[in-house]
This record gives structure tokens, sequence and C-alpha cells, in this order.
């Protein structure tokens, strides 16, 4: 659980930077100013998500021989180092989020977790659960990076967002995932 954990904390971590989710929550927190309720709901949305998608990628994990498992892995993650490298702007329909009878908790759980549909960071998700047939390590270290990324983002807001430089970040993971990618083509283990 240890190794699942840790890789998908940080592929995480790093590919949510500067991502649309990460906008959505600077969004957020600059709407509402509220940001214990947004910290929850996007960690609610989050975990309920990112447990879909790695059921997904552990039921595909078992469907798949190991054989194809790895070339199709392999590409999944090479092509998402490359997909990384394309900036993310927030959809206007995403930025949208209004008060609802559930407040600001309700408004943050139900914008994060429909923008976060087949985001990059769900798919990864989808794509380590396969890998490491281990859904509780993936499903935690996924939600933690994503956590990682988003609270500082909410609770530092536009102040945050100029402090980190997205193209050296998005650089740093989309090595990481195009180096994973080449390490399952090479049969190498992780």
């Amino acid at each position: 659980m240890t190794q699942a954990f840790l890789i998908s904390t940080g592929a995480v971590a790093l590919a949510e930077i500067g991502d649309k989710t990460q906008l959505l929550s600077l969004v957020l927190a600059a709407r509402y100013r509220k940001p214990l309720p947004i910290i929850l709901g996007v960690l609610v949305a989050t975990l309920v998500n990112h447990a879909g998608a790695g059921a997904l990628g552990a039921w595909l994990g078992a469907l798949v021989t190991p054989g194809a498992m790895r070339w199709v892995l392999a590409a999944s993650f090479i092509a998402m180092g490359l997909w990384i490298l394309i900036p993310d702007k927030l959809d206007a329909d995403d930025a949208r989020a209004t008060r609802t009878q559930l407040g600001v908790f309700g408004a943050t759980v139900i914008t994060f977790f429909l923008a976060e549909m087949g985001d990059k960071t769900q798919l990864a998700t989808v794509a380590l659960a396969a890998r490491f047939h281990d859904f509780f390590g993936v499903v935690l270290g996924t939600t933690l990076g994503m956590m990682l990324a988003n609270v500082p983002a909410i609770l530092l807001g536009d102040r945050f967002a100029h402090a980190l430089s997205p193209r050296l970040v998005h650089g740093i993971a989309a090595v990481m995932f195009v180096v994973l990618g080449i390490l399952l083509v090479l049969g190498v283990g992780f």
C-alpha cells in the first residue's frame, strides 16, 4: 500500500497544479470567502469521484491480462504526461458555482465533482488503480494529492497562484508520468 499511496499522492499533487479544478478552488475561495466548507467540499467531492475512478481502475486491472495492461498503462501514463503540458482553462460553466440550499459546502461538492469528471487526475486515478491493484492506497493517495494542491490555493487565494510557476510544475509532472510509462514499457516494476 505504501508504494501505491506515495506514487498516487505525488503524481496527482503535481498534476493538479494549474489544473481546472485548482482554478475552481481559487474561484470558490474568492467568491465565498469561507475556506472550511470549501475544503470539506473538495475533500468529499474528491473522495467520491476518485473512489469511483479507483473502482473502475481495479475492475479494469482484474479484467485485462497483465501483459496487455502493461502496454495500456504505459501508453496512458505517457499520454497523461503529454496532456499535462497543455494548460487548463476554467470554463464558465465550471466556475458558475451558485449558492444552493446546501450552502457553500454543497455548491463546492457539486461543482468540484462535476469539474473533476473526465479530468486528468480522475483518469490518472483509474490508471494508478489498474496498475497497483490497491484501491485504498490509490484513492487515499490521489485524494491527499488533490488536497495538497487545493488547500493552499483555497487558503491563500491569488497569492498562491502566482507563487508557483505552473509551467515548471507541469513540466515535472509530465516528466514523472512519461518516466512511469517508459518504466512500464521496459518492464521495470514500480
